[in-house]
């Protein structure tokens, strides 16, 4: 053959060492990719396990949240106000097993209302109070005087007004309360015996004839009035 023919045969085929076998540097290249292909396999494996080991640790830190729940039930003050409500439907389902009737429960009677104002003569079973008659020229003696024209029997009654109107203002025309009652009867407000006369201010007559009208409305007789005194203290 010519020597290019040969050169070119010879490029064609593959270069053999001087002992037969393959080259050093076809060997080499096989070897360096297969320790490089360990190597990034054990550097994965290495990272894969951190990474698990981490996420796990995470995991198992936090707390389990139903139990948690649960458990802050008790504390809160839903659960406190649950726990009183169940103690006292335990309570009022023992209560009602050992409920016994052991009496009948007694009704209030209606008290019996004011004597009407045509009883002047025993004050309608109010306790009675005699009296002397008063000296005349006093303002005792004006209501001794008035207490027929308003239906009442002087004998009987006057001895209720005398007592109750002693304790009131002691009979006294300028009698004044800090309350605002005024005069003999003390009323209250004073201004209200202007319907009697217009000098209720200084009057015994005008005051006197005002209170037996107001007596005789609300409690029928004195004898009334001072028996709801008795009771209230006031009239």
């Amino acid at each position: 053959m010519s020597q290019h023919r040969r050169r070119t045969a010879d490029n064609g085929r593959p270069r053999k060492a001087s002992n037969g076998g393959p080259s050093k540097a076809s060997n080499r290249r096989p070897r360096r990719s297969v320790r490089a292909f360990l190597l990034t396999t054990i550097v994965s494996a290495i990272f894969v396990a951190a990474g698990a080991e981490y996420v796990i640790g995470q995991l198992s830190a936090q707390p389990n949240l139903l139990a948690a729940s649960l458990a802050a039930i008790p504390t809160s003050r839903a659960g406190a106000h649950l726990v009183r409500e169940r103690q006292h439907m335990i309570l009022m389902v023992a209560a009602t097993k050992s409920f016994k009737v052991v009496g009948k429960p007694k009704v209030a009677t209606k008290p019996a209302p004011p004597p009407s104002a045509g009883s002047g003569g025993g004050g309608g079973g109010a306790p009675i109070v005699y009296a002397p008659v008063p000296s005349p020229g006093t303002a005792q003696s004006i209501a001794y005087q008035l207490l027929p024209a308003f239906g009442f029997n002087a004998k009987t009654q006057f001895g209720c007004l005398k007592v109750m109107w002693n304790n009131e203002s002691g009979w006294r025309v300028t009698a004044a309360n800090a309350s605002g009652a005024y005069g003999i009867p003390q009323a209250l407000p004073g201004s209200k015996m202007a319907t009697a006369g217009p000098n209720w201010q200084t009057n015994a007559t005008t005051q006197i004839k005002w209170g037996l009208g107001y007596i005789k409305g609300r409690y029928g007789t004195p004898c009334g009035a001072w028996a709801f005194w008795q009771n209230n203290g006031w009239y």
